[in-house]
């Protein structure tokens, strides 16, 4: 499983996708798989990544990792997987978008700015 999980290109090394069978993210026909699993052509998966949730079809084995052009040819995304991902991006891109506080000491403008929202004028 977790070789394949690689493969195919869900995760970037094969500890990683060890790693997401161990947490029980990976389902193979509605059970949790564990790594060392055997994958046979045919197989429904269900793989929650950071990347978001697939449901797939396996098409194809593969034992080697390459070009990404050939591992989606590995497996096939179900219609309702891909409206719904599509659908948590759009969700995603419309909430608010928090810019990360500076590091360090403010500039003197910014430390007006704090001084005038704080009321100390």
């Amino acid at each position: 499983m977790d070789k394949w999980l690689w493969a195919a290109r869900f995760f970037k090394t094969r500890s990683m996708a060890a790693r997401a069978c161990e947490l029980g993210r990976i389902e193979c026909k509605g059970q949790p798989a564990k790594p060392a699993r055997e994958v046979h052509a045919g197989d429904q998966l269900q793989v929650k990544s950071a990347s978001g949730d697939f449901q797939v079809e396996v098409l194809g084995l593969s034992e080697m990792r390459g070009p990404a052009a050939v591992a989606r040819t590995l497996y096939r995304e179900t219609e309702q997987s891909r409206e719904l991902r599509l659908k948590v991006a759009e969700e995603r891109k419309a909430m608010p978008h928090f810019e990360a506080l500076h590091a360090g000491k403010p500039s003197k403008r910014n430390r007006r700015e704090m001084d005038r929202l704080r009321g100390r004028l």
